[in-house]
Order: structure tokens, then C-alpha cells, then sequence
């Protein structure tokens, strides 16, 4: 699937800002299962923007504004090319992951926003059972965070603490995927947090919509690694696993690593924001004949 991507922040101080210093993660990966065609970010006062890849593999769009100003607008637009990846085969066990914990320790122990306590590794203990293998490892566990936790926009707020929200039962797709990745790393699982975009009219149903452009927010899902496979995404608040429909941007080991837009600035202390993302889709039936 062809999507067509237009993230859009609008800010407007009420007093003059100035020496703005920003960060922005807007633009989809390159992996097995997605291909960037086209991106270009667009800054409001003109300034230069300095691109790198970070620690994690993400693309980071870096720029700064010295002189006074009220307004501030980023559009970054994107084209790119999603396909449904295919589940891992059951034959790789937990025992095979004792050759990649060193390399991945990363995503093995506790982070800023997954950390775990003992009713949350007892919970993932208990979904996992006597299962050996790491895929079903892996789906009981996205399983258990599903039925633990229902999808309730503003339930929660970016920070707080995993274990309060699983014994509130309640948050949205960030504190699914802290909560996944938290159960995982708790049992020897690495895990890994996804920022992106979901091509779907509701945040909790991963179905094509009807309509060919939409309005959404943000999404967030994890990867588990499976031996012999590589990283495999799973979304925890949509009960599957990523697909087309899933626009990925980056990984780390939680939200605090792949914030979509971080930045300082000196003055303007009052200030609205405005933030916009739409999707719009063209399949290309020419892969067929590729």
C-alpha cells in the first residue's frame, strides 16, 4: 500500500520566542517491510535543517531559529510504500535468545517508562504458561496487555508509571506498548518501543478504512526479537500484528527515545499548538507486475 503523509505542528506564542532548538522524528523507516519513497520537511521562519540517524536507527530532523518570532510551523510529508510482514515460524525458543541478550541488553532491562514490579512480571508469567516457543511467548503476552487494559484517550499521561497503569486498567497505545515491553524484558524478552502512524479510522480497529484521506494522531506499538526471524512488530491496543497498515517512523527503548518533536526555546512561554496528521492512500496495482 502507497501512503501519502502530511505531519503538520503549528505553534503560536503570545510573546516573541526566540533561540528555538528542536528535534523533530517525522520521517517513516526504511526495513523489509516498508520503503521510503519521498520526504521533505518544510520550517516557518526559513532556517537550515541538519539531518542524522540517532543511537536507535532513527532518522532525526535537527533545527534551530536564533531570531524573535510568534509563530512556528513544521510540515514534514512523506510518501511510502507498507507491506504486511509474515509471522515468524515456531521453531525458535527462549533458550535460543541466550546468544543475542548481551547484544540487545538494551532492550532487556528496565527504561524511564518500562519498569516493571512484581505484579506485572507475575501477570506476564501467567500468560506465557509452560509455552516455550517465542512467538507464542510473544502473542500470549500482547494478548494478556489487550485484555488488561482498555483504550481510553486521555486516561493517562506520557510518564506515568507502568504499573499504576495496569492496575488501572486503562490508558492509551503508549502505555499498551510500555505495558507490553515491561511484561516482555520482565521474562527475558527483548523488547523494543515503536512510534508511527496507524492508517485506521479508530486507534483500536486496524482495518483499511473506506475513505481514501484521514485525520489520525500518532500511534505506538513494540517489536519482540525472535531468533532466526529479526524484530517482530505486534500491536497490543489492536490485538495483531503490524501490517500495511502500519506507517513505521522509529524504535527505542520507550516513548523517551523516539519523541516525535522535542525542542527549547527562550520566551513565549504562552503558546497554543496545533498538530495534524493526514493520511491518503493509492494502491499500486503496477506491483503486481514487478
Amino acid at each position: 500500500m502507497r501512503l501519502e503523509i502530511r505531519y503538520l505542528n503549528e505553534f503560536n506564542y503570545r510573546e516573541p520566542a526566540w533561540e528555538s532548538h528542536n528535534l523533530l522524528r517525522a520521517c517513516p523507516a526504511n526495513d523489509d517491510h516498508q520503503r521510503l519513497i519521498a520526504y521533505q520537511v518544510d520550517v516557518t521562519p526559513t532556517t537550515r535543517v541538519h539531518s542524522y540517524t540517532d543511537y536507535w536507527g532513527t532518522r532525526v530532523d535537527e533545527f534551530g531559529i536564533v531570531e524573535p518570532h510568534r509563530d512556528l510551523r513544521i510540515m514534514a510529508e512523506s510518501t511510502v510504500e507498507t507491506a504486511t510482514a509474515q509471522v515468524p515460524p515456531g521453531d525458535a525458543t527462549v533458550d535460543a535468545l541466550a546468544t543475542v541478550r548481551a547484544e540487545l541488553s538494551s532492550f532487556l532491562r528496565p527504561s524511564p517508562h518500562a519498569i516493571w514490579n512484581e505484579p506485572i512480571e507475575e501477570a506476564a508469567r501467567v500468560a506465557v504458561g509452560g509455552a516455550v516457543d517465542v512467538v507464542d511467548v510473544a502473542t500470549a503476552v500482547s494478548d494478556m496487555v489487550t485484555s488488561t487494559l482498555d483504550y481510553v484517550p486521555g486516561a493517562t499521561y506520557v510518564g506515568v508509571d507502568v504499573a499504576d497503569v495496569m492496575s488501572q486498567g486503562k490508558g492509551v497505545c503508549q502505555d499498551f506498548a510500555h505495558l507490553g515491553i515491561a511484561m516482555y524484558r520482565s521474562i527475558g524478552i527483548p523488547a523494543r518501543y515503536v512510534s508511527g502512524y496507524l492508517y485506521a479510522t479508530e486507534q483500536t480497529t486496524a482495518v483499511a478504512p473506506d475513505e481514501p484521506e484521514l485525520s489520525v494522531q500518532t500511534h505506538a506499538w513494540l517489536e519482540v526479537f525472535v531468533p532466526g526471524y529479526g524484530w517482530w512488530g505486534l500491536d497490543p491496543t489492536n490485538a495483531q500484528p503490524v501490517g500495511e497498515l502500519h506507517v513505521k517512523i522509529g524504535h527505542g527503548r520507550d516513548y523517551q527515545d523516539v519523541m516525535p518533536l522535542r525542542g527549547v526555546y527562550h520566551g513565549g512561554a504562552d503558546h497554543q499548538l496545533g498538530v495534524q496528521v493526514r493520511i491518503s492512500r493509492e494502491r499500486l496495482t503496477q506491483m503486481a507486475e514487478q
